[in-house]
Parts: structure tokens; C-alpha cells; sequence
């Protein structure tokens, strides 16, 4: 008996030994799978590029062709792959009019309705360095642009031990475009966020694959400009993005319902409006299937239909919507009442932000303008910006644009991060580069892109001196530290103040950096008393 219990006990003891070497050797094989050489997504396995100590990915899809029956439909899962894919060449831009490329600056590319991609570049030597992730949402009034912008690079950044990623959303016609045939068609009874829930799947991506990069799914920071920091802020009022991301970077985003009110009514039902204007111009009004007469367009046909020309004034202002799923009501509103996500953040703009949409308009048009814009208020608004001659038009509106517009709601959403638990961090951009003084845009919008990413030699500007390298260093590091800690400072430049209503204190990224008080005061408080907030 003792000599078969013995015997069972080896026996016992050697599957014991088989099953622990069987997961042993498992895991190996699992660790070997997944390396930066061949990362292993949840759709299949990759491979990329170095550059220096870089990884980089590039054209990686998160989501499936919007094409055929799936435009203006949410984004549906991406569909396997075997065989290792190669990602070393960008995906094409979403659909989008033409446009002067600002010397470098916008330059896009390849264009297709098969455009949901993202890159990444990742300085991790293994998939398990839990690095901070940083999600760069580009700009481009929800019209143009692209996540493969040659300003967008990001191997500058990644050398800071972050995980880069920039992406590609629907545009225009494409990513906002609502009418009541496709809110009757969705289950969730909405229309026209397309482009906004591409953003959100894109983060579910990260949050389901960042770490086969060496990113850590825990630590995402989301950050943008113009239109990328209004979706920014449009995915901190979204209940569909809670708990996406941990930080959040908005660089010269403006409210159009507040100090700047373009587009004050947001709302499903205007959206609704807009889109059936672009059906009847297409000529699907009235067609017995007018969604498969509106899907059959191409391209071409949509963009023409929805922007009209050349004159800015007549595009058909196509951008998220108060549709009741992905927002609940304007971002604005939501900011007003405490209701955003409670992550801490940096927001801003710049010193000139308004120079470069400042319309070819005369003295008369100037105050016709203000005078629809702002109604009962003009004369206030006028007094602020005043304007006597011809001559002065184009410095007033463009002041107007800059404090009203931007300015103002930077500070508003400063100011209502104080409702909650998270920090914000307010800053101005206020160097002009050597090369751009000629020019006359000043800290024209956008411009300081550039710095964030260190990449100057990218976009034409060649002739960047001491100042703009220090002070590019600086914003990097600040950007970067703040995706790593939530706290800007602890990189040794200036130290960066919590923003108080009380103290309203900011940092001047300029020909130095600088802490300062009043943030555009009269502007701002104009723009309450205007919205009552």
C-alpha cells in the first residue's frame, strides 16, 4: 500500500511539474509574441518602424471602413487579421476640401472615407513599462486636418518617456452630419456625433491595446487644439467618454455659444435642420429612400453641398450637436453646472488667436457684424473694441475674436474646474517667432503646435532662435510632466499656479516665461454678463 501511495504521490507530483512547465512555457511564448518588434493587438499582430529609440506605428486601424451602409453610422469593431500587418506608412485623411497648407503646416495627403486610423510613437523597450499615454486630437474647425500632420509628429514628445498617439476622425459632412431619417434610424435615437464617437472609440482602443506598446491604460491624457480641444471638452461633458482618460489638455478652444456665439442653438433639432437643407441641395429631399439616395453621393458631392464655395460665411456650420446620448446638453451648459468630468487640466490660447479668420470686411460689415453677433450688447461690445476707420477694422475684429472667443472660455472652463476635486492650469502663448514678425498674425492661432511638439524643422520654420527652443522645452516638459503626475510642475522651469477665480493667475509662455494676473478681465466679464453665467 505504501509503495502505491508513494507511486501516487509522484505521479501527483509530476503532473504537478507538466502543468506548471506547460504555463510556464505558455507565458513565454505569450512574452515573445507580444514585443514592440511585432505587437500583438486584440485585432491581430503589427509590425512598425524605429526611429532613433522610437517605435513608431503608423496607420493602425481602430475601427471599420465608414463606408457604404456604415456612413453615418457609430463605429463598428475592427475586423481580424492573421498574418503580422505591416504599419509603417499613415493611413489617408477623412474626406475634406482643399486648402492652402500654410507652408507645411496643414499639409494632408491622401484623402479616403476610409480613414479610421491612428499612430503611435512609443519609446518603451518592452510592453510592460506602463508608460503615460498622451491622445492628441487634431484641430481643423471639425472640417480639415488629420492625425499624420507632419506638425503632429510625435518622436520629440515620445523621448520623454511618454506613449504618443494621434488619430484620424470623421469630418464635415461625414462626422456631423444629422437628420432626422438617421435619428429615426439609430437605437439611441441620435444624429450628427459621428466624428466625436470615433474619438471615443479610438480611446476604448488605447484602453483595450496601449500596453502591447508599453503604455499604461491608466494614465491617458487627451490633448488637442481648436477643434481638438473643443472636442476635448465636448468629451468631458459626454457620459460615453467618463472614465477615458485621466487629463486633459485644451489648446485655444472656443465655445461658439458664449463670447464668440456662431452657432449659439447646438441642439439635435437644428442639427437636424442643417442636414436637411444639405439633402435638399443633393436633391434627396423627397426621393422615396432618401438615405440611400444621401449615401450613394460621393465624397465630392457632400463637401460641395455643405460648403458652398469659397465664402466661409456660406459653409453650413457642421459640428457636435446637444443630441441627448453623446452630450446631454451644450458643453458649455455642462461646464456651467459642475457636470464635466472631474480630471485635472491645462486650457489656454494664444495672444493672436483670432488674426487668421478675421473676414475681408469694411467699417460698415464690422458693425453689422457685431450688432447680429451680440444684439442688445453691441454698443458694450463695440466700446470695448472700438473701431473709428477703415484702418482699424482688421486689429478690432481680430481682438474680438482673440478675448471674446477664445481667451474667454479658456478662463470659463478654468473657472469651472473649481466645482470640482481636479486642478486647472491657465495659460497665454505669447512668442512671435522671428521669422513670422513680417507677417503681421502675431501668436496667431495654432502657432504654438509647434512648440508643443518641438517640431519646427517639420513646417518651415527654419530661422527659430534660442528663445524658441528654450521655450519649446519648456512646454514640452510641462506638457509631459502634467501627463505623467497631473501637475504641471517638478521640471525645474517656473513654477506653474493652480488657476483660482480669486487669484486668476497664468502662465505667459513667452519670450520668457512669466506668471501674471488678469486674464483679459474686461472681456471675460463682459462675456458672463452677455451668457448670464
Amino acid at each position: 500500500m505504501r509503495g502505491k501511495r508513494y507511486l501516487a504521490y509522484i505521479c501527483v507530483f509530476l503532473l504537478l511539474v507538466l502543468a506548471f512547465t506547460m504555463v510556464t512555457c505558455s507565458s513565454e511564448q505569450a512574452t515573445k509574441t507580444t514585443t514592440l518588434e511585432e505587437p500583438q493587438l486584440h485585432s491581430g499582430p503589427i509590425s512598425g518602424i524605429q526611429e532613433g529609440d522610437i517605435w513608431v506605428y503608423k496607420g493602425i486601424p481602430f475601427a471599420a471602413p465608414p463606408v457604404g451602409e456604415l456612413r453615418w453610422k457609430e463605429p463598428q469593431p475592427v475586423e481580424s487579421w492573421d498574418e503580422v500587418r505591416h504599419c509603417t506608412e499613415f493611413g489617408p485623411a477623412c474626406p475634406q476640401p482643399t486648402s492652402d497648407d500654410w507652408g507645411g503646416f496643414m499639409t494632408i495627403g491622401e484623402t479616403s472615407e476610409d480613414c479610421l486610423y491612428l499612430n503611435i510613437w512609443t519609446p518603451a523597450e518592452s510592453p510592460d513599462e506602463e508608460l503615460p499615454v498622451m491622445f492628441w486630437i487634431h484641430g481643423g474647425a471639425f472640417r480639415t486636418g488629420s492625425g499624420s500632420q507632419a506638425v503632429y509628429d510625435g518622436v520629440n514628445m515620445a523621448e520623454n518617456d511618454v506613449v504618443i498617439v494621434t488619430i484620424n476622425y470623421r469630418l464635415g459632412p461625414f462626422g456631423f452630419f444629422a437628420h432626422p431619417l438617421l435619428t429615426e434610424e439609430s437605437p439611441n435615437n441620435s444624429s450628427g456625433n459621428y466624428g466625436l464617437l470615433d474619438q471615443i472609440a479610438a480611446l476604448e482602443w488605447v484602453e483595450r491595446n496601449i500596453e502591447a506598446f508599453g503604455g499604461d491604460p491608466d494614465n491617458v491624457t487627451v490633448f488637442g487644439e481648436s477643434a481638438g480641444a473643443m472636442s476635448i471638452y465636448s468629451l468631458m461633458a459626454s457620459p460615453l467618454a467618463e472614465g477615458l482618460f485621466d487629463g486633459a489638455i485644451m489648446q485655444s478652444g472656443p465655445f461658439l455659444d458664449m463670447g464668440l456665439p456662431l452657432n449659439p442653438d447646438d441642439t439635435l433639432e437644428n442639427a437636424e435642420e442643417k442636414g436637411e437643407e444639405v439633402s435638399e441641395e443633393l436633391g434627396c429631399e423627397g426621393e422615396e429612400d432618401e438615405l440611400a439616395c444621401l449615401r450613394a453621393k460621393t465624397p465630392e458631392e457632400l463637401m460641395q453641398a455643405s460648403d458652398r464655395g469659397d465664402d466661409p460665411l456660406a459653409h453650413i456650420n457642421l459640428g457636435p450637436n446637444a443630441d441627448g446620448w453623446v452630450l446631454p446638453d451644450s458643453p458649455s451648459a455642462i461646464f456651467a453646472a459642475g457636470e464635466q468630468h472631474d480630471v485635472p487640466v491645462i486650457v489656454g490660447s494664444n495672444a493672436d488667436d483670432g488674426s487668421i479668420f478675421v473676414p475681408d470686411i469694411g467699417l460698415q460689415q464690422a458693425q453689422l457684424l457685431v450688432s447680429f453677433l451680440y444684439g442688445d450688447y453691441a454698443e458694450q461690445v463695440e466700446a470695448l473694441f472700438p473701431v473709428e476707420t477703415e484702418e482699424q477694422v482688421w486689429q478690432a475684429v481680430s481682438d474680438l475674436i482673440t478675448e471674446m472667443g477664445f481667451a474667454a472660455t479658456a478662463r470659463f472652463i478654468a473657472a469651472s474646474m473649481q466645482a470640482k476635486d481636479s486642478d486647472s492650469y491657465l495659460y497665454l502663448f505669447s512668442r512671435i517667432p522671428d521669422d513670422q514678425r513680417s507677417e503681421g498674425l502675431g501668436a496667431f492661432h495654432g502657432l504654438e503646435i509647434v512648440y508643443v511638439f518641438g517640431n519646427f524643422d517639420k513646417v518651415g520654420l527654419d530661422t527659430v532662435d534660442q528663445v524658441d527652443t528654450d521655450l519649446s522645452k519648456a512646454m514640452m516638459d510641462y506638457w509631459v510632466t502634467f501627463a505623467k503626475t497631473g501637475d504641471p510642475n517638478g521640471s525645474g522651469h517656473p513654477e506653474w499656479p493652480v488657476y483660482t477665480a480669486e487669484g486668476d493667475k497664468y502662465q505667459n509662455l513667452g519670450d520668457q516665461v512669466t506668471t501674471e494676473t488678469g486674464f483679459y478681465d474686461q472681456a471675460y466679464n463682459l462675456m458672463l454678463e452677455i451668457t448670464g453665467r
